[in-house]
């Protein structure tokens, strides 16, 4: 297949680009490097897809012409391109412009087009408010910026398919973490803060906050089933993620315990918006797409860790 993956540099992105390249798929990637965060990391990843094979561009989607981008009549488009995570230094624009703007610009030259990619949209837990535990037929409660706009995008998508314009899928993500994690997410954070002897950015309140912490690789398994199922995909929403539910103190004490290093805490404001609770149901997923989640915590945090001592430099 000819697939086409906005967001390719990214954490997630990049690694759905090496698996999918390195089953013999003909890969295209896109990213525009934006500096939410160490814009350096980011060109790593491209580097690292380009070397398994897959062809890159540097490319804004709210602002580049993408006719010639899509002249390549993509079979699938795995869209990761987003403004990310809940930050104070974001503003509201940073989440409209890149999950918004830039979904309904690509989405209407789709349109236009006589052999239309199936279409997969990655949205986020986010999406159900401050508690994430239900199944997708629940009610999207979103309470910060990047849920409104990630809910926003993915009805955006969905919106073309009701109409019959495209077919398209949403998926959901819980939570992943593992190698090439952003710098401003938990485990990198903590690695960080033991191995390098940093004070760690708590939040008020978020030690006791439960995630489905999903390793990035059994993420990587249920995205790229899609492929294979893209009839029963077509129109639905999936979530993504272990059922298996860790607190951040957990995920602190894992990473102590792995590194035998002890992290100094450094408490800070809670932040508004950010969730109490997420657990996968993935009933829908597990039935429909034979999804699967199988790496302990441990397994993936000491994968994490064995990469983060590999970068020159943080």
């Amino acid at each position: 297949m000819k697939i086409l993956i906005t967001g390719a540099a990214g954490f997630i992105g990049s690694h759905i680009a090496e698996r999918l390249a390195t089953t013999r798929h003909n890969v295209f990637g896109v990213d525009n490097f934006s500096p939410y965060y160490n814009a350096t990391l980011k060109k790593s990843n491209a580097l690292s897809i380009q070397n398994k094979g897959v062809t890159f561009q540097e490319l804004d989607l709210r602002t580049a012409s993408l006719e010639n981008l899509l002249s390549e009549k993509f079979d699938v488009i795995f869209h990761f391109a987003a403004h990310p995570g809940i930050s104070s230094s974001s503003t509201f624009d940073d989440y409209l412009s890149n999950n918004v703007i830039a979904t309904q610009r690509l989405l209407d030259l789709i349109a236009l087009q006589n052999k239309k990619p199936f279409f997969v949209n990655i949205s986020t837990s986010s999406v159900y408010g401050l508690e994430a535990t239900f199944p997708e037929t629940h009610p999207a409660k979103p309470a910060s910026w990047y849920g409104v706009t990630k809910l926003a995008a993915e009805q955006l998508v969905l919106s073309y398919q009701r109409r019959g314009v495209i077919n398209a899928t949403s998926l959901r993500l819980f939570s992943v973490y593992g190698p090439r994690e952003r710098p401003d997410k938990l485990y990198t954070r903590l690695i960080d803060s033991a191995i390098n002897n940093k004070p760690f950015p708590l939040f008020n309140g978020s030690e006791k906050h439960l995630r489905s912490y999903t390793y990035v690789q059994d993420i990587v398994d249920g995205i790229c089933s899609v492929l294979d199922k893209q009839e029963i995909c077509n129109g639905e929403i999936f979530n993504l993620g272990t059922e298996v539910e860790n607190s951040t103190l957990m995920g602190i004490k894992t990473v102590e315990k792995l590194l035998n290093l002890s992290i100094t805490i450094q408490n800070m404001p809670a932040r508004i918006g950010d969730q109490s609770r997420t657990h996968a149901n993935i009933e829908k997923a597990r039935k429909l797409l034979n999804y699967n989640p199988t790496t302990t915590l441990e397994e993936g945090v000491a994968a994490q860790i064995e990469w983060f001592k590999g970068l020159s430099k943080f």
